[in-house]
């Protein structure tokens, strides 16, 4: 959540800041502003709202000047409004912040602020940061920002400029992301790469504990105990084609369409001689020793880890428990030195998934990331690390990255099933082929999108629409609610369809929307007898089942097929109709599908 950019150099640093505030969008804000030094002062512009907001006030007052910060900001304190936007500044406007986290101890700071005779302009926590570097200022602003994040607590990512040192920019990292992008004679700061991509493809990750110090000339970088850190750079392979739209209506449609590609990305050069993840070096230990498996998620990540448990208990035979990252952590977990703890997360930043992962590693629990970004943090803090190769996924709502995490899972899961014994080579064999399948037959899927738009108009109206499955078919279930509600703010509920008669079932009546997903063979009997109770009450019943499949059209009003796979991997496509199904109903409602209101794409606080 929220976005940082940072400039200095020799172009105009209000063009490098809007176009890099534009390309964070994706991450969700509910308002923007900046901040650019010029002629021995730093002027401030922001507004409540999206950029196109801040950018009608730039048009009647542009702000000249080479050096700058900007930050799209998504509130946790106080209201969306001009005055609580950043950046933040003291009272004698000389020094200024942006800031992405929380200053967990902020009551207290700004009582003593307060007491001293500062005013405060807002109602935000960052403000007493602007204020603390105004008073800690002895002439040095990196020294000031050491002194002033000692002072406060919590987890941030802090950007700050002064007009008493033009040119120069300082930042400080804890928990929350910052990447320093490096050019010919210009220097970037971003809180995620695709912001200046269009710019540079060299960047250097700003890790926990440590400040930097950026200038046209690049950056030091040092531990906030002044410890000089000596870092190489990478190149981001991801390219600036990558992150735009392409002709689409929408990023989450245009990530949808790539995810054939995406499965046939994440499967590439991972599987030799039909074994899957051959490669796959340990740094230590047999994966063989492993007892038990924790994942740890939140949001579709979470969901991914359902699928993922009964991939690794049916093929590596290993108990697996499945825990939200902010539920694991605050918890008392029996995770050992014998167990293998997986966390997932798209951006390798979520601070929950983050936080329950060290927790795993304290208490001796190797730790592998599943994750599709380069050098993040949880790609630092792992022992071996399984990239997706999703590319850039920009649309808030997840979808490719979400198959990406499960064909990922399967792999890792062949992986361990045949270092145990317990996964033979024939089994793997097929597996692998039917893996190699999935990227045509989504393709299958998605070349039809005429029966999404109508069932669109059937679910549009609905106060209240229900999901169920059983087994694999509940997770995807689960999935599909969740891209429904947050994308179309309908209210969706998931559960197993077992549950009906438990409760949910006198909420039934006629017109209910039901989504039922109907892949699992095993339970195909126990659905159909959930769904004949639904159809008993009037209920509409629209199913996502196999292709042929006719028995379904005897309780089913609706059917969106997907072709035959193993029952295993039916989640990969189960997924993509259900995609569908959310994206055209929140298009059909005219909603921000790609921003969704309240939410964010990186939730890097708790």
């Amino acid at each position: 959540m929220c976005g940082i950019v940072g400039y200095v150099g020799p172009r105009p640093a209000q063009e490098v800041l809007v176009h890099g505030l534009r390309r964070l969008e994706y991450r969700g804000y509910d308002s923007a502003g900046l901040a650019v030094a010029h002629n021995g002062s730093v002027a401030i512009s922001k507004a409540e709202g999206k950029l196109d907001r801040l950018l009608a006030r730039l048009e009647e007052a542009p702000l000249p000047g080479r050096a700058g910060i900007g930050h799209t900001r998504w509130a946790t304190h106080g209201a969306p409004s001009d005055r609580n936007a950043h950046p933040h500044s003291d009272n004698t406007g000389d020094f200024v912040v942006v800031h992405n986290g929380i200053v967990e101890n902020f009551r207290a700071l700004r009582s003593e602020l307060e007491g001293a005779g500062v005013g405060f302009r807002s109602e935000t926590d960052t403000e007493v940061l602007a204020h603390l570097l105004a008073l800690e200022y002895e002439g040095d602003l990196k020294e000031a920002v050491r002194r002033a994040v000692r002072r406060a607590s919590g987890a941030y990512a802090l950007v700050a400029m002064t007009s008493r040192e033009p040119g120069r920019i300082v930042a400080a990292r804890m928990i929350s992301p910052l990447v320093v992008g490096l050019g010919e004679g210009e220097t970037f700061l971003a809180s995620d790469m695709p912001a200046v991509l269009d710019y540079t493809r060299e960047f250097l990750i700003i890790e926990d504990g440590e400040i930097a110090e950026v200038t046209r000339d690049g950056a030091r970088i040092e531990t906030l105990e002044g410890r000089p850190v000596e870092r190489r750079s990478f190149t981001a392979e991801w390219d600036n084609e990558s992150v735009q739209k392409a002709g689409f209506a929408h990023f989450m449609l245009k990530e949808i369409h790539e995810q054939p590609e995406v499965i046939a990305r994440t499967l590439g050069g991972r599987i030799h001689g039909g074994k899957a993840l051959a490669d796959l070096s340990w740094a230590e230990g047999d994966p063989a020793d492993v007892q038990k498996i924790w994942i740890t998620a939140c949001g579709t990540a979470y969901h991914a880890g359902l699928v993922g448990r009964t991939m690794f208990e049916r093929l590596a035979a290993v108990p697996t428990e499945v825990a939200y990252a902010h539920e694991l952590r605050y918890s008392n977990p029996l995770i050992g030195d014998r167990s293998l703890t997986l966390a997932v997360s798209q951006s390798g930043e979520t601070a929950d998934t983050l936080a329950a992962a060290k927790l795993a590693r304290r208490r001796g629990s190797r730790l592998l990331a599943l994750t599709n970004v380069v050098g993040s943090s949880l790609a630092r803090e792992a022992d071996e690390v399984l990239y997706t190769w999703a590319g850039p996924e920009i649309s808030v709502a997840s979808t490719k990255a979400y198959l990406a995490m499960l064909v990922g899972e399967c792999l890792l899961a062949l992986r361990l099933g045949r270092s145990r014994g317990v996964t033979g080579p024939d089994q793997e064999r097929k597996l692998v082929e039917e893996l190699h399948s999935l990227s045509d037959k989504a393709a299958r899927v998605l070349a039809d999108q005429d029966p999404f738009r109508l069932l669109a108009g059937e679910l549009a109206g609905a106060s209240s629409v229900y999901y169920i499955g059983r087994g694999l078919d509940y997770a995807s279930a689960m999935e599909g609610a969740l891209k429904l509600k947050e994308i179309s703010y309908i209210h969706a509920e998931a559960m197993p369809a077992g549950e009906l008669k438990h409760g949910t079932l006198a909420l039934v009546d006629e017109g209910t929307p039901v989504v039922a997903v109907a892949t699992q063979q095993n339970l195909y009997g126990k659905l159909l007898l959930s769904l004949q109770e639904v159809k008993a009450r009037g209920a509409m019943v629209i199913a996502v089942a196999y292709e042929g499949d006719e028995e379904i059209d005897l309780v089913a009003d609706r059917v969106l097929r997907v072709p035959r796979t193993a029952d295993l991997l039916s989640p990969i496509l189960a997924a993509v109709p259900l995609q569908l199904l959310a994206y055209h109903t929140a298009r059909l409602l005219g909603r921000d599908i790609d921003q969704p209101r309240n939410l964010a794409k990186s939730v890097t606080v708790e």
